[in-house]
């Protein structure tokens, strides 16, 4: 960064980062200053509101130059969260590679709604299909201690990265992490009290409207949902119910407008019965949930 007459002769820790915010803006980046600050603490190996605190420091060059460095490839479209390996999600760090789709609050949902379905149940047993960072995963297991999960995904990549959240988090005896396809990475004999499932729902046609930093940098394999965005969600709920026991819940996240189309699947298949749809704190549907009958 080169001082000139719309920028500071000293570069301290405060000047970088109104300089940043004002820069990331100008390129159309609606979270500039929450961003400048994430970037900012991983080159001073410090928490973001730790920056707050340091506004008169003088960073060293070599610190001015890796920030520089990962503002650039902000610009380019590289997502914050590769830039510095690591995502918050319900109140814990997940390590996050290009391999995995980045957590999303809006998937804290499904946490929430799984939760309320794990209380009071003795010894549960839960399945997270798609698990990709492993975020449901680990974070039901952490908060349900007495819970077992088993975690699958088509990508190995994506379950390394999975495994190293499981462990960073003190959790990895009780998830169990296994490769393949939706259903066939599950034993025949294996039932679960909760299902849950955040499965590729982006249709073919809303790619080219998705953000360049997903549609670019994302995993398409954790994106892509077929022609209409429902193929996972017809697949899950075709044989859900022999893998669900008795009483047990199914819980998917959906895209804000598939929840007419995910309810029709779900209520048309055998032993489901439907439960309420939920909202994420933006007002948009987020979880359609079925329970097993008979």
């Amino acid at each position: 960064m080169s001082a000139d007459a719309a920028t500071p002769t000293v570069w301290t820790v405060r000047a970088l980062i109104q300089w940043t915010t004002k820069f990331l803006t100008s390129k159309g980046i609606d979270a500039a200053p929450r961003e400048a600050r994430i970037l900012l603490a991983h080159v001073l190996g410090c928490i973001p509101i730790d920056v707050m605190t340091r506004y008169d420091e003088t960073p060293a060059d070599a610190d001015r130059t890796a920030f520089r460095e990962l503002i650039k490839r902000r610009v380019d479209g590289t997502p914050v969260a590769y830039l510095v390996g690591s995502r918050e999600f319900f109140l814990l760090s997940f390590d996050v590679t290009p391999a995995v789709l980045i957590p999303r609050p809006d998937t804290e949902t499904l946490v929430v709604e799984g939760l309320k379905h794990l209380a009071g149940r003795t010894a549960p047993a839960v399945l997270d299909l798609c698990t990709g960072s492993g975020c449901v995963a680990v974070s039901v297991a952490h908060k349900v201690k007495t819970a077992s999960v088993l975690a699958t995904d088509l990508s190995a990549e994506a379950l390394d990265v999975a495994r190293r959240n499981a462990a960073t988090h003190g959790v990895a005896d009780r998830v169990e992490f296994v490769t393949g396809d939706l259903w066939t990475a599950v034993p025949g004999d294996r039932t679960f009290d909760v299902i849950l499932t955040n499965p590729p729902y982006i249709a073919e046609r809303e790619f080219a409207e998705l953000a360049v930093d997903v549609r670019n940098h994302e995993p398409r394999l954790a994106l892509d949902g077929g022609p209409d965005g429902l193929a996972f969600y017809r697949r899950i709920a075709a044989d859900a119910g022999r893998f669900l026991r008795p009483g047990g819940v199914l819980l998917a996240e959906i895209g804000w407008a598939q929840e007419t189309g995910v309810r029709e699947l779900f209520a048309a298949a055998p032993g489901l019965a439907m439960l309420p749809s939920v909202k994420d704190g933006a007002g948009h549907w987020r979880v359609v949930g079925a329970k097993r009958v008979g």
